[in-house]
């Protein structure tokens, strides 16, 4: 007998495709000057906008979005960030992977199904263009009908983000150049697309000029929401960072975590949420203090020196009394909450680990893999340039993306000989790793045997030329993992592959597609390749996959339909036709 949960599925689902609709997006993707944090600088822009719009649909509706490229100078592709493409994995958006990159000038239309409800984003996904601004929220509702296992009065989307003076390209130069010249920390930390820099200091104009103006129209802290008292808010809180960890708070009030990159949790009460670059929550917030003031809300790096970054701030306001609807137009005389210590790496795993699927709603993960890839993380010199690597193989992407060339048996494309499963855990010394005998550039892809159950055990190091180690989200393109536990050190897999086991069986494994891999530590994530395609598995900080922090799986390549011409014009495509 089918469980109660794959009744409810099923009648989602039914209601979702009974209701469907078909959204058309079209979006002109140029340079804008900005000044998202009063210094003024080129910004990526859909129809104008940097951020872009907040998209929303409904689970089961069909997304249209045509994409004119209207840089003169740059490729572009957009990736769809938590949306698994099932059926369309030629629409995931990820230049080398996917897809031919849009040239400059071209059109491509992207359509898809969004198949889950929650909270998902979107960003450019063609070398660093993230950090210019291409991103926004993508908001996915369930269905007319069906009630989610929290309610609240109205909801609000919260998109965090770093922001730099330096262009892409002086940041992608530096990154190759030898020495490297690493990014150095953001300028300021934007919450839907606001900021304020210190424009005060003579070099915050570069000596002189007019890039940084303290009164200009876009500068000054947005307001966040404003509430009435007594209700109850959703907050849908995205982060596209490109290099940032940070921790988010409003003054006074405490938050309840309901949802993780689209999964119900139990709900976990907090004061300040440590969210990762490429994660999604949903909070509830009760406007339940003093209604006659505002408030800050704050948005803090952490896991990284925060002096050289500009916090982020913006102001919940309360209505005004006397039923005008209005808002209080006075800002919060209280200093902005400073957020936790930067360096707590404690607090911030055991907030990772204090999330849990909600009991009923989130499918328990099956008992055992079929397959294990334990991946180590190090920073090296390859050909005297620095680099990141995953098992002694630093990732570069193909000529031809890996979907045209796996699908059309283009060997020649891509590195035929697999990467390695694993590393010699048992002499490692994560304080000193090795460089490996073999270290090298390659766009070598794990092929997973469709439909297995696979095991990745993420493993953290100290980069020896400066002694720190650092947090590294990683997102997985196409699929939803369990995260089956964090671990402090070594991962040992006498001792803390069972413990997995274990986790497995007690289900409540929470849900993502992005997970935190903490400083020295480890962690360990299970999925189903179930999805024929070929996705990427990567940091998602911006500099660090440049650098080759990055892994790809083919699964069921066979089974993926015929590819659209669209996709394709790179490489070996070029003037041919599948």
């Amino acid at each position: 007998m089918r469980s109660w949960l794959a009744v409810l599925a099923c009648l989602c689902a039914a209601a979702a495709a009974a209701e469907a609709k078909t959204h058309h997006h079209t979006w002109n993707i140029t340079y804008q000057y900005k000044s998202l944090d009063c210094f003024r600088k080129l910004a990526v822009a859909i129809n104008g906008e940097s951020p872009g719009p907040t998209i929303r649909a409904t689970q089961g509706d069909t997304l249209v979005v045509t994409v004119h490229n209207m840089l003169d100078t740059e490729n572009t592709a957009i990736h769809w960030h938590g949306i698994r493409q099932i059926g369309s994995p030629w629409a995931d958006g990820t230049a080398g992977v996917t897809q031919c990159p849009i040239l400059p000038g071209e059109t491509f239309t992207y359509r898809f199904v969004v198949d889950r409800p929650g909270t998902y984003m979107y960003h450019a996904h063609y070398g660093m263009q993230r950090v210019a601004g291409l991103d926004g929220m993508l908001v996915v509702s369930v269905p007319d009908g069906v009630a989610e296992p929290f309610a609240y009065d109205g909801e609000h989307t919260v998109l965090l983000m770093d922001w730099w003076h330096q262009s892409v390209y002086e940041q992608a130069v530096g990154l190759a150049s030898t020495p490297m010249v690493f990014v150095g920390e953001p300028k300021s930390l934007l919450i839907n697309g606001r900021g304020v820099f210190n424009c005060s200091p003579p070099e915050a104009n570069n000596g002189g000029g007019a890039a940084c103006n303290a009164f200009g129209p876009e500068c000054g802290w947005p307001t966040l929401f404003t509430a009435a008292p007594g209700k109850t808010y959703r907050l849908r809180i995205g982060s596209l960072t490109s290099l940032s960890s940070l921790s988010f708070e409003i003054e006074g009030h405490t938050m309840t975590v309901v949802e993780a990159d689209g999964y119900y949790v139990t709900p976990v009460t907090v004061k300040n949420l440590f969210i990762y670059s490429g994660e999604t929550y949903s909070v509830l917030i009760t406007a339940d203090q003093d209604p006659s003031r505002s408030y800050w809300a704050a948005s803090n790096v952490v896991s990284r020196d925060p002096t050289k970054t500009a916090p982020g701030r913006a102001v919940v306001r309360y209505a005004a009394a006397g039923g005008g609807g209005g808002a209080r137009s006075d800002d919060p005389r209280t200093p902005p909450p400073a957020g936790p210590r930067w360096n707590d790496t404690a607090s911030r795993i055991a907030q990772s680990r204090s999330f849990a699927a909600l009991p009923g709603h989130v499918e328990p993960p099956p008992a055992r893999p079929d397959r294990v890839l334990l991946l180590l993380n190090t920073q090296d010199k390859i050909d005297n340039h620095t680099k990141w690597a995953i098992n002694g193989i630093s990732l570069s992407f193909p000529a031809t993306p890996y979907l045209v060339a796996m699908k059309h048996n283009l060997h020649s494309e891509f590195d035929q000989r697999p990467p390695p499963d694993s590393y010699d855990h048992r002499s490692l010394n994560i304080s000193q790793p090795p460089s490996p005998a073999n270290l090298a550039v390659s766009h070598a892809a794990y092929r997973l045997a469709f439909g297995s159950v696979v095991d990745v055990v993420l493993q953290n190091t100290m980069i020896p030329s400066n002694r720190r180690s650092e947090t590294h989200p990683w997102h997985l393109h196409g699929h939803d993992f369990w995260v089956l536990g964090y671990g402090e050190g070594k991962f040992v897999p006498e001792v803390d592959g069972p413990r997995l086991t274990n986790t497995a069986a007690r289900g409540g494994a929470v849900m993502k597609n992005t997970v935190a891999l903490h400083p020295m530590g480890w962690t360990a994530v299970r999925f189903r390749a179930s999805n024929p395609g070929v996705w990427l598995f990567h940091c998602h900080l911006e500099a660090h996959v440049y650098m080759g922090m990055g892994v790809v799986f083919e699964e069921g390549v066979e089974m993926v339909s015929r590819l659209p011409a669209s996709i394709m014009g790179c490489g070996r495509t070029k003037g041919h036709h599948y």
